[in-house]
């Protein structure tokens, strides 16, 4: 579904990350971890080329089906990131402009009504009718996190991407969050992929798992084996600096 060859990642010149190859492939929840700043964040960005090129530079390809994601042409890559690859970033409040309300973004997003009211009632979001008129800015980061959420699910892409999606929410929201994604992948020629350094949550809902570590990218791994008690994967990533 998504095969990723990347050579290097760099920022004004200084290399970020190197030799990164992966393939995604539909029906599962695909987890890559790592400590804050070792840049998870960066490698999702690049791969639809969410970087800003005055300042970042990668050499390689991603491949989506048989396109090349890092080639391909400003109009192709945005009907793409509105129908096939969506993404819920981590700073979801400013990822909305904030002078305009939410009623604009469900708007531009297809999908029933009866569907987005039961996806708001699921995340413990306020109906429609008060929805609609807040602006970003008068949210809660978690809260502006679930409305991300359910808007790419709204979009119904084939590739669902999420930066750090249990950070700002507490446990009870965080399992609504587990349970969708699962939901979410079952679905045909559906997958998830997913940057985190939230441990528990990766074992709990990961098909396979990669962590990146010192600029270097570990592949991904069966869950199971990644948290195999003898697995010289995880000891190695579990002297890491990470919050568990």
């Amino acid at each position: 579904m998504l095969n990723a060859i990347i050579d290097e990642i760099s920022v004004n010149e200084r290399l970020l990350l190197s030799d990164i190859k992966f393939k995604i492939e539909q029906n599962k929840i695909y987890s890559v971890l790592g400590s804050n700043g070792s840049g998870k964040t960066t490698l999702i960005k690049s791969l639809s080329g969410l970087l800003d090129k005055r300042f970042y530079s990668v050499k390689g390809k991603v491949f989506y089906k048989e396109l090349d994601l890092l080639s391909a042409g400003y109009e192709q890559m945005l009907s793409i990131r509105r129908k096939k690859i969506k993404y819920v970033f981590q700073d979801a409040v400013n990822s909305f402009d904030h002078l305009k309300k939410f009623e604009y973004y469900f708007k531009l997003t297809a999908g029933k009504d009866s569907e987005l009211e039961n996806l708001l009632d699921y995340f413990l979001l306020p109906g429609v009718e008060k929805l609609f008129r807040l602006y970003p800015y008068e949210v809660s980061g978690g809260m502006a996190q679930r409305i991300s959420f359910v808007l790419a699910l709204l979009a119904d892409p084939e590739i669902l991407i999420l930066d750090e999606p249990t950070s700002g929410i507490d446990s009870a929201i965080s399992n609504l969050f587990l349970l969708k994604l699962k939901e979410f992948a079952s679905i045909q020629n559906h997958t998830a992929l997913l940057v985190t350094h939230d441990i528990k949550f990766a074992k709990k809902i990961s098909d396979e798992i990669a962590f990146i570590s010192k600029g270097k990218f570990y592949n991904f791994v069966p869950a199971l084996k990644f948290f195999e008690n003898e697995n010289i994967i995880i000891n190695n990533f579990l002297t890491l600096d990470i919050s568990f």
